[in-house]
């Protein structure tokens, strides 16, 4: 299992990418959450199956159709399994 927490950049904020983020992560059973950042990034923490968690930064690199995606930052973390769905966060 794999904990793996991401920074999306460029135009990701006012095009859907926390809800497609959501429903994309539920699709491969990941837990977590996303949320918006005042800098302008998306930022989101993914848990689940190492391919699952890795399949998730790729699509975070594309992002939904309205999205223009600049850059994908993503750090390894602990695994903790403490999350029980995956959120949006405020």
């Amino acid at each position: 299992m794999k904990r793996t927490h991401v920074y999306v950049s460029g135009r990701v904020q006012g095009v859907f990418f926390r809800a497609e983020t959501k429903r994309a992560a539920m699709n491969l059973s990941l837990t977590g959450w996303v949320r918006n950042r005042i800098d302008g990034r998306v930022e989101a923490v993914f848990e689940g199956d190492d391919a699952d968690v890795d399949k998730m930064i790729e699509w975070c690199r594309i992002g939904p159709s309205a999205a223009r995606v600049q850059d994908v930052s993503a750090a390894d973390e602990v695994y903790t399994g403490s999350f029980s769905s995956f959120t949006i966060k405020d």
